[in-house]
């Protein structure tokens, strides 16, 4: 039989084939595919850089006179930097989901779905993408605190923790976004969705007031709450130190999220076909 007239259900079998490229050169073909898109938008690279100004401005003229006094030292934008480094990243996170439901609008997911490059792969370099831009504001509020005098105790080292910590905690929300895109294939349920899960755990963790000063049951949701993980590595690298009793077990714990969720994304899209999608 020729393959002008093979039936469209064994066409539909070469997701099964394996690239020729190898899996490092398709994850580093979709983490340029990705940056390229956001070349075209500057706004996206903007937005990165002005919102973390805002918040950091914003809460701790909100919170700094309440909170101020129940922080170590009284030093409310010191306690808020770190905080500000993990909302940055978080909102990136979950934002990355509209990234496919782009795709599937434009018929791009659809050509990936019967291209022969590994789902995981395609995953990656996505996730990549995303991960190279939460860099920027994450350095940039770094620098910021800098200026208002509050640097990072543990000098460049510190910088680079507190950048790992960033990517790391990303990851799962970054996940959970990218598997709600594929499966709902719309911007507006995607936003949502992440919109109704972030914020309750933005301010039930430890991101603006010490867990003292949380009520009772808040502190109980803060302990298994990933941004208070993501919030106390982070700060504890800048102004504490390297005290691996709190940062080895905040990396854990985002860790093996990281890998459950990214499983699972990588599942949904190796699940998905075109039918599924629209």
């Amino acid at each position: 039989m020729t393959s002008s007239t093979r039936p469209k259900n064994e066409l539909k079998q070469s997701p099964a084939k394996t690239s020729s490229n190898g899996f490092l050169s398709d994850v580093w073909t979709n983490f340029l595919r990705w940056n390229l898109k956001k070349l075209r938008e500057p706004f996206v690279l903007v937005f990165a850089l002005v919102e973390p100004l805002v918040f950091l401005v914003l809460f701790s003229q909100v919170f700094g006179q309440l909170a101020g006094p129940a922080v170590p030292d009284g030093d409310y934008l010191a306690y808020l930097v770190p905080a500000i480094i993990i909302l940055s990243a978080l909102i990136t996170a979950a934002g990355s989901g509209t990234g496919f439901v782009q795709d599937i609008e434009s018929g791009m997911f659809e050509k990936t779905l019967v291209s022969p490059m590994s789902r995981t792969a395609v995953f990656c370099g996505k996730v990549l993408s995303d991960l190279l831009l939460i860099m920027v504001p994450t350095l940039f509020v770094l620098s910021l605190g800098y200026v208002a005098g509050t640097p990072v105790t543990t000098g460049l080292l510190g910088i680079g923790g507190i950048l790992g910590v960033a990517l790391v905690f990303s990851v799962w929300f970054m996940s959970f976004s990218n598997i709600l895109g594929v499966v709902t294939g719309s911007t507006r349920v995607t936003g949502i969705v992440t919109n109704l899960v972030q914020l309750p755990l933005l301010f039930a963790s430890t991101a603006f007031v010490p867990v003292d000063a949380l009520p009772g049951w808040l502190q109980i949701v803060s302990a298994g709450n990933p941004i208070t993980y993501g919030v106390n590595a982070a700060r504890t690298i800048m102004l504490s130190g390297w005290d691996w009793s709190v940062i080895g077990p905040s990396l854990g714990i985002l860790g093996v999220l990281d890998l459950v969720l990214g499983g699972i994304a990588v599942y949904v899209l190796t699940r998905a076909s075109s039918t599924a999608v629209w």
